[in-house]
């Protein structure tokens, strides 16, 4: 039997009073956060350690235990979390309408058109590396599994997850090139052709 503990009803039974947040308040610092790395473990230490070293029962002692092993660690995340969010401000004084349009073209036409063609340029790196021509597979071609050729060599383009799920993979008479989004773009495993 599988139940849910609400993070309100672990405060309650840790006896941990609730700390209300204005609307958009948290998810904004969390995401300065995340820019700035303000409570990284060089910042703050690690957690997972910390609370492993610590021997009392309860918040007030964990506070007062943690602020004498860290005692700059909240100031130092603060004035870093800060600072982002003055960049944020400075930011979002140069949002108008062009430019929230100029990002939503870029969403709907660029990276939609990007993402669902991406093999293109896959095809078209392998086929560099490989001193070799390529092309796009035909819509025969294309119901085998096979997306494009390098070379004349038929190529098969998957996510990096579809090696994982053995169960679901069909049977491709083609190389795979295994593909991992990452950021900035894309990693692909051209081993299986070179």
């Amino acid at each position: 039997m599988k139940i849910r503990i609400t993070d309100k009803e672990i405060r309650e039974y840790l006896d941990i009073e609730t700390t209300e947040f204005p609307k958009y308040i948290s998810p904004l610092i969390n995401l300065a956060n995340r820019f700035a790395q303000g409570t990284r473990p060089r910042i703050v230490g690690q957690m997972t350690e910390l609370i492993q070293q610590f021997t009392g029962q309860k918040l007030a002692e964990w506070e007062h235990w943690y602020l004498k092993q860290k005692p700059e660690a909240i100031k130092n995340a603060t004035e870093m979390i800060l600072k982002k969010i003055d960049n944020f401000k400075d930011a979002l004084n140069r949002v108008d309408k062009s430019l929230v349009e100029k990002w939503i073209r870029d969403l709907i036409i660029v990276k939609t058109f990007i993402g669902l063609r991406f093999q293109e340029a896959v095809l078209k790196k392998g086929a560099f590396i490989k001193k070799a021509n390529y092309r796009l597979a035909d819509p025969e071609e294309e119901s085998k599994g096979i997306d494009g050729y390098i070379g004349n060599t038929p190529v098969s383009i998957k996510p990096h997850t579809y090696e994982a799920k053995p169960g679901l993979m069909e049977k491709i008479n083609a190389k795979i090139i295994y593909y991992k989004k990452v950021e900035g773009g894309i990693e692909v495993d051209y081993s299986d052709i070179l």
